[in-house]
């Protein structure tokens, strides 16, 4: 029996996908995902609202959802966390392209739905790690906890009258977990 090796795709090919809101990248091969249920789209706009009226107030930065990363090239991955976070001092308003941003974000926020597994929320953490993302929050809306994974390799459970800080990435942000989910 022969095999035939699959020919990756590239980051340039991924991009002229149609339909590619459910879809990312991984190691040269394309990933689609379910669509976002309503509970899941809650705390993702509740997440993405914390953060976006905290740089306002606070040190800058860009708040992006479900925006998509160039994690690794060769072969191509491109990762499109729930809500990412950029800081001011990385980008400007006038590197903010139509594309797949071309660094890892400062945040990566992952919220858990009842169709991904374990393993593959395992492999998207490490994938952001990886490409340099100092900070991944994976969200877990059924346990209504938080586990804060940071470049150093250590991982915190926060759970719902945790407060949720990270001052070396986000300076001046807080919120108790349980706001997430509300």
């Amino acid at each position: 029996m022969s095999s035939v090796a699959q020919r990756l795709m590239t980051i340039e090919e991924f991009s002229r996908l149609p339909g590619s809101e459910h879809k990312e990248l991984v190691r040269g091969e394309v990933v689609e995902s379910m669509p976002l249920g309503a509970q899941h789209g809650m705390v993702v706009l509740t997440i993405g609202t914390l953060l976006r009226l905290w740089p306002k107030s606070s040190t800058g930065g860009y708040i992006g959802v479900r925006a998509g990363y160039t994690l690794s090239r060769n072969p191509d991955t491109v990762r499109g966390p729930d809500v990412s976070y950029m800081r001011e001092d990385w980008m400007s308003q006038k590197s903010v392209s139509e594309g797949f941003g071309h660094m890892a974000p400062d945040l990566a926020v992952e919220v858990v739905s009842p169709s991904d597994t374990e393993v593959e929320v395992r492999e998207k953490v490490r994938d952001f790690l990886s490409a340099g993302t100092p900070l991944v929050w994976t969200v877990y809306p059924r346990t209504r906890e938080v586990i804060a994974y940071t470049a150093n390799g250590l991982a915190r459970t926060y759970s719902a009258d945790d407060i949720l800080e990270h001052p070396d990435v986000l300076p001046g942000f807080s919120c108790k977990v349980a706001e997430l989910f509300e």
